[in-house]
């Protein structure tokens, strides 16, 4: 294969971290490349300089054999570099087309790139519909838009960025046959996942970053998962070791919840019924946008339920804001970290404060003891190795992963009887993830009652004693994971309920 872009000595420097340190590599044209790395290690600066969002301090890129020095992403565009982001930018109320041409430097006449969606969007089995609104759009077809929206401009570089967060295994085949021919059309796609056994079964090279530095190049699909692992955090990672303890009884009972959505775009909750005991993991899973932050925001208590459908300990806790329900044991974390988790602006000293005031004794004859919320923000680094440079530092500083294990902390230090948590190790390397659903099997351990709600499906079938399916507002029945195949999942959040119908 021929080079498409070659990276040469890129270096990029924030005050007290070096993002990049003279990284070099090539990009085949027609390859599908992964870049790999645990959470800090680089990878977004580097495809923010790829994609001209970030300047380097030095070093040189070449692109089709030419100097290649992006200002912006219109240049990066025009050059033929395309990228598909981890969040999606889509504008709700707008339909699909509307979208589409709201991401194109001169957009042709609406009828005409309705006709141009339709046909790319088929030809690489993404079917969409140009004229329907995205806020009705799944999760999955809000991707398809992002995706058709780049293959519109025929790249010659695809840059995808964790994109099978949202997808069931059903769609992460179809993304993957996309994929395959585009590459074998001559577009290189340059991949970042923390899902590894998809990094092997996808790409034909890998970068790996640690530290803002190369560390290493391995074909993936030769290289083990475990492997790739060990390359991207330098020492040997053990997988989470089960729990010995036994289950007791039923600690959080919900009956019957039924609660309209927020706002025009939501998911309303049906009927949803579950029952959480000590000692146990239950696992919820669900496509993104079918009733996971309605769910998730009832048992908060951010918004108020019926009564007699939330009890805690037997303790109707229906109508009890946030903070008492915190202060009786009941905890929640959040999927958005980064302005529902935490505050941006504020230092993880202060936002430590912001959930542990109850439960850590923040709080002496009225006065907030700001040496006892650093000692409490300091536990919380030390403990679940937040990369950090210390605990005045904002929210906003930190990786997303290092935030995630800040938040994730935050909650299990406390000592929750239960503890809610939405998309645990969303966006997480791997060690940081392994962590993370370590410090859960040890709560649930403990004695506290654990209910995780992800998309990783491997994540529940590893650490969940039961799994139910969320869609569309409605929860299935709970049944055990060790009786559970991928394939039953899959079916079990497209609608099927029960393994009866997921055999069907």
């Amino acid at each position: 294969m021929t080079t498409l872009l070659e990276l040469s000595g890129l270096t990029k420097a924030y005050p007290g971290v070096v993002a990049n340190s003279d990284v070099s590599f090539s990009i085949a044209r027609g390859g599908v490349h992964a870049l790999l790395g645990e959470n800090g290690a680089g990878k977004s600066t580097l495809v923010k300089t790829i994609y001209g969002l970030v300047k380097p301090d030095s070093g040189s890129m070449r692109l089709n054999g030419k100097p290649y020095t992006p200002s912006e992403p219109r240049d990066a565009r025009a050059a033929g570099v395309a990228m598909v982001f981890q969040h999606f930018s889509l504008f709700e109320a707008l339909s699909v087309a509307e979208n589409v041409a709201l991401g194109m430097e001169t957009p042709p006449p609406m009828r005409d790139l309705s006709r141009r969606i339709r046909e790319v969007s088929e030809a690489y089995g993404l079917p969409l519909d140009p004229t329907r609104r995205v806020g009705d759009l799944s999760a999955g077809e809000r991707q398809r838009v992002e995706i058709v929206r780049c293959l519109l401009q025929d790249p010659s570089l695809l840059i995808m960025d964790e994109p099978t967060s949202v997808l069931t295994p059903q769609e992460v085949g179809i993304l993957f046959a996309t994929l395959r021919k585009l590459a074998l059309e001559g577009t290189s796609i340059l991949y970042i996942s923390h899902k590894l056994e998809e990094i092997r079964a996808l790409c034909d090279a890998a970068t790996i970053l640690r530290g803002g530095k190369v560390v290493g190049e391995a074909n993936p699909r030769k290289a083990s998962a475990a492997e790739l692992a060990e390359q991207m955090v330098g020492t040997k990672l053990t997988p989470p070791k089960a729990r010995a303890g036994a289950v007791g009884e039923i600690i959080l009972q919900v009956s019957r919840l039924s609660m309209p959505p927020a706002s025009q775009f939501g998911t309303p909750l049906k009927n949803v019924s579950l029952a959480v005991r000590a000692g146990e993991v239950l696992g919820i899973g669900g496509v993104a946008g079918n009733g996971q932050d309605e769910l998730l925001s009832a048992l908060s208590g951010e918004r108020r339920t019926s009564r007699e459908t939330v009890l805690l300990e037997g303790t109707d806790v229906s109508r009890m804001p946030p903070s008492a329900r915190r202060a009786a044991g009941l905890l929640t974390a959040p999927e958005e970290r980064l302005g529902h988790a935490a505050a941006p602006d504020m230092s993880l000293t202060e936002n430590a404060v912001l959930t542990g005031t109850a439960r850590m004794g923040l709080l002496r004859n009225g006065f907030l003891s700001w040496s006892r919320a650093r000692s409490f923000a300091k536990d919380i680094i030390a403990q679940f190795d937040v990369r950090t440079p210390g605990p005045g530092v904002a929210a906003r500083s930190l990786s997303g992963g290092n935030l995630q294990k800040f938040v994730i902390g935050r909650e299990v230090l406390q000592g929750p009887r239960v503890l809610v948590v939405n998309q645990p190790t969303w966006g997480v390397d791997a060690s940081a993830a392994a962590a993370i659903r370590q410090a859960l099997l040890d709560l649930a351990a403990e004695g506290a009652g654990i209910v995780v709600i992800s998309q990783d499906l491997d994540e529940l079938l590893e650490i969940s004693d039961r799994f139910a399916a969320l869609n569309g507002g409605a929860l299935g029945e709970a049944v055990p994971t060790s009786s559970l195949t991928m394939e039953q999942i899959g079916l079990m959040l497209g609608g099927a309920h029960d393994l009866e119908e997921a055999h069907v």
